[in-house]
Order: structure tokens, then sequence, then C-alpha cells
């Protein structure tokens, strides 16, 4: 679910400073979360985005409604992906905070600390959200998806490469899959 203005106000800047040093021996920096929320709805999800549907295509490797679609299933089948507030009362990471960064590490398989910075999350968090996030995606769309191809669908494959100019090819042109 996407977080507009009227329903994400945080409440909690009072709780930021307590927060610092909740954990004893552990540095705490604040992400300032909101702020990579924020930077992404702008950017990429308002009304009128700052990056056009092209820039979305090229950045995400997919069209926004199929990453909204990927996104809101995530988040409707696995609670880790929820926003929820922390033990001081800030609100945390969003959803589209986290699947962002999961599908930045999926489309150009860069390092957490590459990140970061824009999206306003940490290097752990990143890992957890990646892994969470491969298994939900397994469970969402495995049966469907991610499964030998049926006759019905060898029939449409052979039909495609056939109108593609490749006649009987059926999977990858590396021919090691299937």
């Amino acid at each position: 679910m996407l977080l507009d203005e009227e329903s994400l106000s945080d409440g909690g800047e009072e709780f930021i400073s307590s927060a610092v040093d909740i954990v004893h021996g552990h540095t705490v920096i604040n992400q300032e979360n909101l702020t990579g929320h924020w930077r992404l709805y702008n950017d990429y999800f308002s009304k009128e985005p700052t990056y056009l549907d092209v820039q979305f295509r090229r950045r995400f490797r997919m069209r926004q409604p199929l990453f909204l679609r990927i996104m809101n299933a995530i988040e409707a089948h696995n609670e880790y992906f929820v926003q929820k507030r922390n033990a001081t009362g800030i609100l945390g990471l969003s959803c589209l905070q986290k699947v962002t960064t999961v599908s930045r590490m999926l489309c150009y398989g860069i390092a957490t600390d590459a990140i970061d910075e824009y999206v306003r999350i940490g290097g752990s968090t990143v890992i957890e959200s990646f892994k969470r996030f491969v298994v939900a995606v397994d469970e969402v769309y495995g049966e469907e998806y991610m499964r030998t191809p049926n006759e019905n669908d060898k029939a449409r494959l052979l039909a495609q490469g056939g109108e593609r100019g490749l006649p009987g090819k059926l999977g990858s042109l590396d021919c090691l899959h299937w």
C-alpha cells in the first residue's frame, strides 16, 4: 500500500533523541526513514512524479503497475513488509522502501551500501528484506510462474518462437534450460 501525505504522519519526533542511545554498545543511525519514503513516492509514485514512466521502466526493469501489483501482494502475504511503528512510536520503513531496495539489487546486482543513502535503509535491513522477499515471491507466485511449463505453455512458447524466426525453439537460446 502506498502511503500519501494524509495517511502518513510520523508522530514520533519527540522520541528521536531518546531512541539514539536505546541499545547500549550499538550505534544507532537515524536513517530518516520518512525522508526515503517520500523521496521514492515523489520521484515515481505521486500524481505528478519527478520521473516519467519511461524512467521508471528503465530503472525498475518493469512497468509501474506490475511493480505495484507485486509490492501489494508481498505486503499482503508477509507482515514484515507492512509499515509499523517501533517501540518508541517512530514510523518504520515502508513496504515501498523495502521492495524498492530488493528490486534494485535484483535489477542491477548492486551491494546493499549502494542503496541505503537514497532509500534511507540500513544494510542489514536490506539483506533481511531480500531474504523475505524471495521467500514471499516463491510462496505467492511460485505455483503459477515458477514451474515447469505445461502443454499449453509449451504450445504458446513454440508459437511465439515461430513468430520470431525460431521455429521449434523452446527455452533459452543458451540451450541450458528446460
